[in-house]
């Protein structure tokens, strides 16, 4: 005989409309002691998922954005509970796990029976539709071969040292205290991914280059994929978008990642706090196109910004080239076949090679520019104040299929491969 765990999955995950999760949720809500099963079931769903190519916060994040909040905080009551069953877990994983939404579990049945079956049968509707993606890591209980290394057990103390700097630069309220702090951060970062190239190169180490994931959320997406493509750009690493899931995946060595993943959360929360104080005296003057004014701020904030990062890329290589040069005792020209350059431009290569291996189709769609002239002016502004920097020239990214990389280029358009 058939459970009622199967009915009401039968009756509302393979039919449209509200109809036939009301069906279900009706079965549901009709037998109590179908609760543990019913739970199990969602972490059926969720195993499928990791299966899938699928992280936990790739999918909190896209049940946030096709649901609610309250479906995403019952996403990651049954993440936390399927997870808990791996003694290991890959990279990255932990750290994802500890920001789930709403503190897991969530409380059952509320505020009724009802309601709380239909709000699972409409996650699992949603579980069940995932499209498979490109994986970025092995999924849990799998073999231990992966795209990139673990990273180590603690964090390096350069990293430390760089999260603390930007913290402070997001904290404070003074701009020129940000920009010294930001400033040393970039510093920090340039020598780091530096450091560990030479290093690589030097051990012979057969380390190849891997990919994470970095949500892209709406509003302003658009904008917010520029940027982040500017910072991996900046980094070595190539960024590809795709806007329908949320996020974009950048290629590239561990120790850029890492970088990447903590400039550009540092650049979007101050370029933020830069738009709320720019649109305060917007809104004292009398404007109310708030919409347009944000969206022109971040799209000249994150191209300004591109800019900026790539000079500055360009003359942290520079730099370290002819220290590097100095060091062996011997010309920057003499030196080139076996110093920095080479060993950059031969992980460009392989971040490139991995690039091409995701994501073999790509293509270019232009996005929608800037109309709001104060809102680009702030932005400019904003991003010339911000002078964060990274720490080595990337190649030119490329986006796929449903997925896209951002382009820098001037006033009023730029383009997302998409």
């Amino acid at each position: 005989m058939e459970s009622v765990i199967d009915q009401a999955c039968a009756a509302a995950l393979y039919a449209e409309g509200d109809a036939a999760l009301d069906t279900g949720a009706s079965l549901l809500a009709a037998a109590p002691d179908a609760d543990d099963a019913l739970h199990r079931r969602g972490e059926e769903f969720v195993t499928r998922a990791w299966e899938r190519g699928w992280l936990p916060a790739d999918l909190v994040r896209f049940v946030r954005l096709e649901l609610d909040e309250r479906r995403a905080v019952l996403a990651a009551t049954l993440i936390a509970a399927e997870t808990a069953r791996y003694g290991e877990l890959p990279p990255r994983w932990r750290a994802q796990l500890d920001e789930l939404p709403g503190r897991p579990p969530a409380p059952r049945n509320k505020p009724d029976r009802f309601s709380y079956a239909s709000d699972l049968l409409e996650l699992f509707r949603l579980l069940l539709r995932l499209p498979a993606i490109e994986p970025v890591g092995p999924a849990p209980g799998t073999a231990a071969d992966h795209l990139h290394r673990l990273p180590a057990a603690d964090e390096p103390r350069m990293l430390t040292r760089i999260r603390a700097l930007l913290a402070k630069a997001e904290a404070t309220g003074f701009p020129e205290e940000a920009e010294a702090l930001t400033a040393k951060a970039q510093e920090l970062m340039a020598r780091h991914s530096i450091d560990e190239a030479l290093l690589a190169a030097r051990s012979h180490s057969t380390d190849s280059p891997g990919a994470c994931r970095i949500g892209v959320e709406p509003p302003y997406e658009s904008a917010k994929a520029i940027l982040l493509d500017a910072v991996a750009s900046a980094n070595r690493c190539q960024a590809v978008w795709n806007g329908d899931l949320g996020f974009s995946t950048v290629v590239g060595f561990e120790p850029d990642l890492e970088v990447v993943e903590l400039l550009f959360t540092s650049l979007l929360v101050q370029g933020t706090a830069a738009m709320t104080r720019a649109e305060a005296g917007q809104r004292a003057s009398g404007r109310k196109r708030t919409k347009t004014f944000r969206q022109s701020f971040l799209m000249a904030y994150a191209q300004r910004l591109g800019s900026r990062l790539a000079d500055s890329a360009e003359r942290a290589t520079a730099e370290a080239d002819a220290d590097t040069a100095t060091a062996t005792g011997a010309a920057p020209e003499a030196a080139a076949p076996t110093g920095l350059l080479p060993v950059l431009a031969a992980r460009d290569v392989a971040v490139t090679e991995a690039t091409e291996r995701m994501f073999p189709r790509t293509t270019t769609t232009r996005v929608r520019g800037a109309t709001d002239l104060d809102g680009w002016n702030h932005g400019t502004e904003a991003a010339d104040r911000a002078r964060m920097g990274g720490s080595g020239k990337g190649p030119r990214g490329r986006g796929s299929g449903e997925h896209g990389r951002g382009g820098e280029h001037g006033r009023g358009s730029g383009e997302i491969m998409a």
